[in-house]
């Protein structure tokens, strides 16, 4: 079998980032969290869903792409394809094992970074140094290098190989040692949005959609909790992965001990060649104590005037973004996706792309959907920066992979929250129309944020 790298032409070849090379090998016995916990100290990101068979992590830094203002999408697009156009790999074995990058954007393009957000950019993608896939029960480890132009790749193949058998070798020896600890309560727990900004916020978007002006907005508020020692994020992780196995569960973190993550039930879209899928999620309600109950509570949401209003705001507006972009696409039936706390509307939507552009033209026109910023969209992310006192960063913004077909998977960042040393940001959010009550909005702010704080061990 003739491997790329034996058929290519590397003279021929210029690249802004020289010249990604990668080696890859079975890695058995080594779980995902066993990988990020060896790792601690070192930059690292993680993605998974049960709803796949495929689930990755990566640590270290081989090459980092980043982007800011209104292009950003198009930079990292354009400078990821430069990246991968490229790409050597010396052992192609198992397809799944590929380089890919992991990173995401912020909510808002005119984004800067505060004391929160200090190491995030507007646009921040990380090509890991070593990546570990998971691949129905087979792990493969893949080391990646940025090889300089006037180098054959070929010559680098002994030296990556003996330094993936190592890696490889340190992972075993390590395996299944880290044993999460619950965290100790947080010194202090606070939520800097009164009840009081909440209302009035509410009660001005209402009358702006009552006179016409406006459809929908979506509000979010803050919680902060500060421990005495340093978070270590893989215990949320893993509680977000036990309690919360139907969510994208992620973690970027470029800078060590600066850490994003969390557990989102949300697809924004995902590209395969010229198939997309993506969702329409909007209005919550709890779960029940019984069957019954549970149903019961499912069949209120289905029958909400004021909730079905908001799917259907949702859905067509993303049928609007998609179908210049599409040959065909197909809105499902609107049922419930049912979570471990909460229910929600959910709509599944597929469709065929008329160009294999890769993933990024669909998470720009889709970003952000009105179940994360609003109606009209310029309007609403206006209403956001002046109704949230604190910067919404990362949260509610795309955040995914991509591999080197330009194909990749994005969620919507929510149920998320941000860990700088001894301090957690989380965020919770809530959609606004001309019938929401502000007290009911509060409250089911107050549900959302339940999986993070638990993942903290704040059960009060």
């Amino acid at each position: 079998m003739t491997s790329r790298a034996e058929t290519t032409n590397f003279e021929s070849i210029s690249y802004h980032y020289g010249r990604l090379v990668s080696d890859s090998l079975p890695c058995p016995d080594v779980s995902l969290m066993d990988f990020l916990a060896q790792s601690r100290g070192q930059s690292r990101f993680y993605w998974e869903s049960s709803r796949d068979a495929v689930a990755f992590a990566g640590t270290g830094t081989a090459i980092e792409l980043v982007g800011w203002g209104e292009n950003r999408f198009e930079t990292i697009r354009h400078h990821a394809a430069e990246l991968f156009a490229g790409a050597v790999r010396l052992n192609a074995e198992q397809p799944l094992a590929a380089p890919r990058l992991f990173g995401g954007f912020s909510f808002q393009q005119d984004f800067m970074p505060d004391n929160t957000w200090a190491d995030f950019t507007p646009a921040h993608f990380v090509l890991p140094h070593y990546q570990l896939v998971s691949i129905n029960g087979e792990t493969w480890l893949t080391i990646n290098a940025n090889v300089p132009f006037g180098e054959n790749p070929l010559e680098l193949r002994d030296g990556l190989r003996e330094a993936l058998q190592a890696k490889i070798a340190e992972l075993q020896a390590k395996a299944s040692q880290y044993q999460p600890k619950p965290l100790k309560s947080p010194e202090n727990l606070s939520y800097p949005m009164t009840y009081e900004t909440w209302r009035d916020n509410i009660t001005d978007a209402t009358t702006r959609m009552k006179s016409g002006e406006l459809n929908k907005v979506v509000l979010s508020r803050v919680a902060e909790a500060r421990f005495d020692n340093r978070v270590d994020v893989l215990i949320p992780l893993t509680y977000l992965a036990d309690a919360y196995p139907d969510t994208y569960r992620f973690l970027f973190e470029a800078r060590p001990y600066h850490a994003f993550y969390g557990a989102t039930p949300e697809l924004l879209v995902s590209v395969s060649g010229d198939q997309l899928s993506t969702m329409s999620l909007a209005g919550s309600i709890k779960r029940g104590a019984t069957p019954e109950e549970d149903q019961a509570y499912a069949d209120e949401l289905l029958n909400s005037k004021k909730d079905r209003y908001e799917q259907g705001l949702v859905t067509e507006k993303i049928r609007e973004r998609l179908t210049p972009l599409t040959r065909d696409l197909t809105v499902g039936e609107t049922g419930i996706m049912r979570l471990s706390n909460i229910q929600h509307l959910h709509t599944p939507i597929t469709g065929t792309l008329k160009n294999n552009d890769g993933v990024l033209p669909l998470v720009e026109a889709m970003h952000p959907t009105p179940a994360l910023g609003g109606d009209p969209r310029e309007m609403a992310m206006g209403l956001i920066g002046e109704y949230e006192p604190v910067p919404r960063g990362w949260y509610a913004a795309p955040i995914g992979w991509i591999d080197g077909d330009m194909d990749g998977q994005f969620g919507v960042a929510i149920r998320s929250a941000v860990a700088e040393d001894r301090r957690v940001w989380m965020y919770a959010g809530a959609g606004i129309v001309a019938a929401s009550d502000p007290q009911k909005e509060w409250d089911e702010t107050g549900l959302k944020f339940r999986p993070m704080l638990n993942a903290l061990g704040i059960t009060d």
